[in-house]
């Protein structure tokens, strides 16, 4: 019988995109494991867009050049009520992209949804309840600032998540979904 085969440590980035503040969480899969490695702010001062965004490209670019990261993981924008705050918060989610793109980076998307369903196991949780949780899973002193916990709670998604990603890319191709349920492709010949 063979032993089990032990994987490497995969290091996650997550990053909670913001237009002011974007959070960044930086965590360890370590087979079925997760340590807490760094987290922080990238805060852009008031001044005109572009400089805003330069200030998101090049701190996401600083965060991967000091914490090696192999994954990235970002989370999706929600469609606000305010159609320009919507607009800006997706310039800077873009910003934060190619700075994770630009150092070559695998980058997955998750919703807010999907965060604090494989967080705290509810969708609509609250950001305490988010940052309570990546507290308790990380096995922190205390609660990380709110942004912060954020980015760590999309890391955190995107380790349970890709750790089945190979099933669940095997299954994608033989499925297809109608009226919220999986059915089986023909076989291709």
């Amino acid at each position: 019988m063979n032993p089990p085969r032990i994987l490497p440590p995969t290091r996650i980035l997550g990053i909670d995109p913001g237009l002011r503040i974007t959070g960044f969480g930086v965590i360890e899969r370590i087979g079925s494991k997760l340590q807490y490695v760094a987290s922080g702010c990238i805060r852009s001062p008031d001044g005109s867009l572009p400089e805003r965004l330069k200030v998101i490209l090049s701190g996401v670019q600083e965060v991967v050049d000091t914490y090696q990261p192999a994954e990235a993981a970002v989370e999706i924008v929600f469609v606000n009520v305010n159609p320009q705050s919507t607009l800006l918060l997706g310039q800077a989610r873009g910003a934060a992209i190619c700075g994770l793109v630009s150092r070559n980076l695998p980058v997955a998307e998750y919703t807010a949804l999907q965060v604090k369903q494989a967080v705290v196991g509810y969708g609509k949780a609250n950001k305490e309840q988010v940052q309570h949780m990546v507290k308790r899973l990380l096995l922190l002193e205390g609660d990380p600032q709110a942004d912060a916990a954020d980015a760590l709670a999309v890391a955190i998604s995107h380790a349970h998540g890709s750790s089945a990603a190979g099933g669940l890319m095997a299954l994608a191709k033989t499925t297809r979904k109608r009226g919220g349920r999986l059915m089986s492709l023909p076989e291709r010949k």
